[in-house]
């Protein structure tokens, strides 16, 4: 199973997050993608839990709707892990190096930057461009995380009649489906640092990128889920109930002032959050503008709110932008599903490596 290399045929990207499972299919002709399927599947309560599968069989079934409803034939999927969940190291090594070779070396030093036995991690490596202090050397990204964590995935994709053809970094994905909003962007990328703030169900996920290349990813617990919760207590519904009512309306004329508001500015406080953590910890460094991802950025407004805050551009993710679309997909869920598809986009078009 690869992570990182090797051509491949198309591939279904499968994004497994705390809230729901979204799939997504794309072809391209030229440079311009076509979205052929996609569907989005919600999740019972703590099926995944901190990002990590706690009922196989749920997510196997889950997974086996949202084929039929995506209405995909593809039988091989690329999915991702958390960052959280795998060691990254950026290695020199020298360049010309036969990759037989390189890959006994890379054996020997992962041996002594996993804090496993190696009998009990999955790791792979790419080579990602020249050493900037030595042009005779080359950097090597490792990248490593515990079989079970793996396992779980594959085990799961399987039931549900699907090959794990890569397993990716959900990072990665992000940093693949980011070249998608450059057009969003207001300025030009070289030099830039750019933020992708992804708001999940349970998690914030952090992101940043300079010059298009990730260099920084930071989670911390805040999610929708909390504002779900908030709903099913002040209006005595049921978790699922409170879910169905946050997305589809039909709340009380006060849901907005007593419930929304109060969690749009928590929200907005969690960012501004996650951007000081990474100012504060990288020497000389701004954010220049920034991206909203996830579930949470399609609340009405947040971005406005967002960017008086953090007092940089900030746009909603949409991956799907430029993208033309078979008859398959609506183009109105697919809108409103765009910012939570980021992960599950980039997985997508490792079909195109």
């Amino acid at each position: 199973m690869s992570w990182f290399r090797k051509k491949q045929s198309a591939v279904l990207g499968i994004d497994i997050s705390t809230a729901a499972i979204k799939i997504l299919e794309l072809s391209k002709v030229g440079a311009r993608y076509r979205v052929e399927s996609y569907a989005v599947t919600p999740l019972p309560q703590d099926a995944v839990i901190d990002k990590n599968i706690a009922n196989i069989d749920v997510i196997a079934d889950s997974l086996k709707i949202a084929l039929k409803h995506s209405g995909s034939k593809l039988k091989q999927a690329s999915v991702a892990v958390a960052g959280s969940s795998v060691m990254t190291k950026v290695i020199p090594m020298p360049a010309g190096m036969p990759d037989d070779e390189m890959e006994e070396q890379i054996m020997i030093e992962a041996d002594q930057y996993v804090p496993y036995s190696l009998d009990e991690v999955n790791f792979d490596f790419e080579v990602i461009g020249e050493n900037e202090n030595n042009p005779e050397m080359v950097d090597v990204l490792l990248a490593a995380s515990r079989k079970e964590i793996i396992l779980d995935r594959v085990e799961a994709l399987t039931k549900a009649g699907i090959k794990t053809k890569i397993v990716d970094v959900e990072a990665f994905a992000m940093e693949n489906a980011f070249s998608l909003l450059i057009d969003q962007l207001p300025e030009a990328l070289e030099g830039q640092t750019v933020a992708i703030v992804d708001v999940g169900a349970t998690m914030t996920t952090l992101n940043v990128l300079y010059n298009s290349r990730a260099i920084y990813t930071r989670e911390q617990s805040f999610g929708g889920k909390q504002l779900t919760e908030e709903i099913q207590r002040r209006y005595g519904l049921t978790y699922e109930e409170a879910g169905m009512a946050k997305k589809l309306g039909g709340l009380p004329d006060n849901y907005a002032s007593d419930v929304l508001e109060p969690f749009k500015r928590s929200m907005v406080q969690q960012v501004q959050r996650s951007i000081q953590f990474f100012i504060s910890s990288a020497a000389n460094r701004r954010i220049d503008s920034l991206i909203l991802a996830g579930g949470c950025a399609s609340i009405a407004g947040i971005d406005k709110l967002t960017q008086n805050a953090v007092n940089v551009p900030v746009v909603i993710a949409n991956p799907f932008i430029n993208m033309s679309l078979s008859n398959k997909v609506r183009p109105q869920a697919l809108s409103n599903d765009a910012s939570s598809m980021m992960i599950a986009c980039g997985l997508a078009m490792r079909s195109f490596d």
